[in-house]
């Protein structure tokens, strides 16, 4: 250690709680360490960046207020994640609900609304895919009990005795349903024939699930299917007022977030983490670290202190997941009023179903609420819209062809707009300003390696990935555990991981090494 470096003596002792250190102030770890805040141990938050959220957060650009990446939030409604998080902490999350959810407009002409009511959409997948209803009481069923599993403890996967005695607890009759159904895909269980229905699901699933039909699982992907049903929301100020509700919660009872604090270096000793180091030479010492972090990157912090197991994972197993390439836009509000009277605030278009999905074939358009004001000069709307990418063609043009590099993002910026004028004829004379992002831009702003954004595809729930890392007093948290993607998905992950530290501490050891 520098004798430069300001140390915060952190340790516990007799007289003090455990401290528990987070590193990024996405919304896994700041419910994580809000939740063990609330429970009485000392919380210290280490981010990168000048404000919180990550990918799932909003920063200021040229007047706007543009969501980095995610855009629409689920799990409010009684009984989610978000709704108990907020329980527990006394909070009132900055949300709208949002109905229709979005429109999906397929490369027939048709648009699929997704509305919120479940008769409503019942009538209108009815008008859109008339022989398919058995798929839908099917994906209806299956989505009922992976929400229903969702409102439990559920330590998945399991990584303990105590996690099986856990689970074991959670199960319930209506279950043993999906049992026939833990080893297949959407695809499999898909009526064949239609392909407009497989563009629909494809598009819904890559959003929501990193895979299409034929690889995300049957259980993870009918809840991602119904997530319209279970309540989308508009976060008033932007999504990034979600990890910024957690962070002021922290610091207003007794707690820390320290910003441009990029951690540099963890230190292991016998086989444990005993403290951060940033690079701003701040060192804080810690009883239990919680990585809100990608393992490539939880690697390349650890360095030679890293365990094999995590090692062999990113050198050996991990496969890169998806990048995004982002679109922001400036709306002019009266002209898009004009053109589009009554038109929804959130669109996805595909282009040609005969295409793989993503770079620019799939497109999605978040427009943020008109009421939100101070999201945009007067008159003004901010839009965040995506396409899924794979991110070495853009690190390799980086590299070797600026010129090429700059070329691509015209490209990519262009194909998207007329995307988007299948969907809204005319929207390209409502935009008044435009700037693009891509997993570069991701890798420069949230410190993913490489800009990869999502988390992992969610093909199997036996291929999922639990929160720990080989060390007993680190867990990570994030989209890289399971569930995985959406602030939702975090949330639940972030509940597990702190239940994990307390257990820990009630039985006086440190989190088990998984073997």
């Amino acid at each position: 250690m520098s004798v430069a470096e300001p140390v915060m003596k952190t340790m516990s002792d007799s007289r003090k709680p455990p401290h528990v250190v987070v590193i990024g102030a996405g919304v896994g770890g700041l419910t994580a360490g809000a939740l063990l805040l609330h429970a009485g141990y000392r919380v210290t938050v280490l981010e990168a960046h000048v404000y919180a959220g990550g990918s799932a957060g909003t920063f200021l650009h040229k007047g706007y207020r543009f969501d980095a990446g995610a855009t629409l939030a689920g799990g409010f409604a009684p009984g989610g994640p978000h709704h108990a998080v907020g329980e527990i902490l006394g909070l009132e999350w900055p949300i709208k609900p949002v109905d229709p959810a979005w429109v999906v407009h397929l490369p027939d002409g048709r648009a699929v609304t997704q509305w919120a009511s479940a008769e409503q959409w019942r009538d209108e997948r009815r008008k859109m895919f008339p022989k398919a209803e058995r798929f839908w009481q099917t994906q209806e069923m299956l989505a009922d009990v992976s929400w229903d599993i969702s409102t439990r403890p559920f330590p998945w996967p399991p990584e303990s005795v105590r996690d099986l005695f856990t689970l074991a607890g959670s199960l319930r009759p209506q279950t043993l349903k999906s049992l026939p159904y833990l080893l297949r895909s959407i695809g499999s269980i898909a009526p064949k024939g239609d392909p407009m229905l497989d563009a629909f699901l494809n598009a819904q699933l890559l959003i929501s699930a990193q895979a299409t039909s034929d690889y995300a699982s049957a259980l993870y992907g009918s809840a991602a299917l119904d997530l319209p049903r279970r309540g989308v929301n508009h976060v008033h100020g932007g999504i990034g007022e979600l990890a910024e509700t957690l962070s002021r919660w922290i610091q207003a009872n007794g707690g820390e977030v320290l910003y441009r604090q990029q951690v540099a270096k963890i230190d292991v000793k016998n086989g444990r983490v005993t403290a951060v180091h940033t690079k701003r030479k701040l060192t804080v010492e810690c009883d239990f670290l919680l990585a809100n972090l990608t393992p490539w990157a939880l690697q390349n912090l650890l360095g030679d202190g890293a365990p094999a197991s995590l090692d062999n994972e990113v050198n050996h197993k991990l496969q890169p997941t998806w990048g995004a390439f982002m679109c922001y836009l400036g709306i002019d509000i009266a002209n898009f009023k004009e053109k589009f009277p009554g038109a929804a605030g959130h669109h996805q278009v595909v282009v040609d179903h005969t295409k793989p999905l993503g770079e620019t074939n799939s497109v999605f358009f978040s427009m943020a609420d008109f009421d939100d004001s101070g999201r945009a000069p007067a008159g003004m709307t901010p839009v965040t819209m995506s396409t899924h990418t794979e991110i070495s063609q853009w690190w390799r043009l980086r590299e070797q062809d600026k010129v090429a590099y700059q070329a691509r993002k015209e490209q990519y910026l262009n194909q998207m707009l007329d995307a988007l004028e299948r969907a809204l004829p005319g929207v390209r004379d409502t935009i008044t300003f435009q700037t693009t992002g891509t997993p570069v831009s991701f890798e420069r702003f949230t410190r993913r390696p490489q800009g990869m954004v999502g988390g992992f595809p969610q093909t199997s729930i036996f291929k999922a990935r639990g929160p720990k890392t080989g060390i007993p007093n680190m867990l990570m948290v994030g989209d890289s555990i399971f569930p995985g993607q959406s602030t939702a998905g975090v949330t639940l992950g972030g509940m597990r991981v702190a239940r994990m530290v307390e257990q820990a501490v009630r039985l006086g050891r440190s989190v088990h090494v998984r073997t």
